[in-house]
């Protein structure tokens, strides 16, 4: 699959299959996600992989939009550690474009996956952060729910030319 193909059909997938994603999946959307851009090539992320599923549960019952977590084969979470950060602030950017590899990384391989949001929320964030023992300088950003898709991926032109402006407002 090539790369247009890829951002042209990425959807939020919300019901997977039982279908066990393999370790070697997991470890290229990892990868993916590390060649991400960070300011001042900082790299502030860290990544928690779920698979038990009573973790995956817990965090579907406390979180309100991340039902589908419990069905989800895979959550990886995605945080950063402040103590790497160079430029304060920055790492939600960060970590936003490591997660949108992942979910880039996700497609090109097949799999479903949604980004439930954490920060800047704090009950989000209190939630994950005690269910998986994040340190205090660990900040998680987002969820990600992934899995062999139950449901079709489609294509979306959301293409708006009025939200385009050129050398000026």
């Amino acid at each position: 699959m090539d790369i247009f193909e890829a951002l042209f059909t990425r959807r939020s997938i919300r019901k997977y299959t039982q279908e066990p994603v393999a370790d070697e999946d997991v470890k290229l959307l990892l990868k993916a996600a590390m060649l991400a851009p960070s300011a001042s090539n900082r790299q502030p992320w860290h990544f928690v992989v779920v698979r038990d599923a009573k973790v995956r549960s817990a965090i579907a019952e406390r979180h309100p939009y991340a039902k589908m977590a419990a069905d989800a084969p895979v959550l990886i979470v995605v945080c950063a550690d402040l103590n790497e950060e160079k430029t304060p602030g920055f790492w939600v950017q960060d970590c936003s474009a490591a997660t949108q590899n992942i979910m880039l990384a996700a497609r090109g391989k097949n799999l479903g996956s949604v980004w439930c949001g954490l920060h800047p929320v704090e009950d989000r964030m209190r939630i994950v952060r005690e269910i998986l023992n994040l340190p205090d300088n660990v900040m998680p950003l987002g969820l990600i729910c992934l899995g062999h898709p139950a449901q079709p991926f489609s294509q979306a032109d959301r293409f708006r030319e009025d939200r385009i402006h050129y050398d000026c407002w």
